[in-house]
This record gives structure tokens, sequence and C-alpha cells, in this order.
């Protein structure tokens, strides 16, 4: 399987937090957006200011987003995929959620790879669905 894996997914595997993806180890490969760094380390850091981790969790928190992104295949967000982002989606979307999705139906399409949405986000999902994706981990 050929998964595509949102931020939500990363910083659940790296955080330790119950409801990880069950279907992580049956991926074959795996797929985001560069979106996926900041978010995943926006949210350590607010983790830190508001006290719910340490300075030590925090750097290993970080070390460890740093690992899983190596061994992921990491899309950057180029004009086309932005612009689709800006374009109209059949459900409601944020724009985070509008940039990974995005990202997924640019892969898709310039690959020819058949992948699944790998998230944590109902509203992701909803939309992931409405646009033909098969959808794990909601």
């Amino acid at each position: 399987m050929n998964a595509y894996v949102d931020s939500s997914i990363l910083l659940r595997l790296v955080l330790g937090e119950p409801g990880r993806l069950r279907e992580w180890r049956a991926i074959r490969s795996y797929v985001t957006s560069s979106l996926a760094e900041v978010e995943c380390l926006r949210t350590l850091d607010r983790l830190k200011l508001h006290g719910a981790i340490g300075a030590d969790e925090l750097a290993r928190c970080r070390a460890a987003v740093f690992e899983l992104l190596h061994a992921i295949e990491v899309v950057e967000l180029s004009p086309p995929v932005l612009s689709r982002a800006a374009s109209p989606f059949p459900t409601s979307l944020g724009t985070l959620d509008a940039l990974h999705l995005a990202t997924a139906l640019a892969y898709r399409e310039l690959r020819g790879v058949d992948l699944v949405v790998a998230t944590h986000d109902a509203q992701l999902a909803q939309a992931a669905r409405a646009v033909g994706f098969a959808v794990i981990g909601v």
C-alpha cells in the first residue's frame, strides 16, 4: 500500500499517543507535503510552551520528526499544488488540509501511483473520500 500521510499521523507516532495508525507497518511507501515538517515542529513547540512536554521530550520528538521525514518522500508546495489548494473542493476544508489534499492529488496525478490518504482528521478524510481516495486512520 502507498500512502499520503498527514501531520496528524506523524505526530501521534512521534508523541506515542493512543490511536496511532494500525496500518503503519503495512504501508510500502510514504508520501507527505513539506508542510508536514512545519506543522509537526510548530505543534511540538506549542506543547513545550504550554508545559505539556519538557525540553528533553521536545528534543527527542524533534529528532523523531526529522527521522520520519527522512524516510518519507516529501513533496514541495509547488505553484500547481498551491493553485489546486486554492480551488474549490466538494467539502469544507481548511487551508492546511487543502494543501495536504492538493499535494496528494498532484502526486497521484503526476506519478500515476494509487495512494490511500492516512489521516486522523475527520474533515480531511471526508474531503479525500469526496475526491476518490481511500482513507485510513479515522
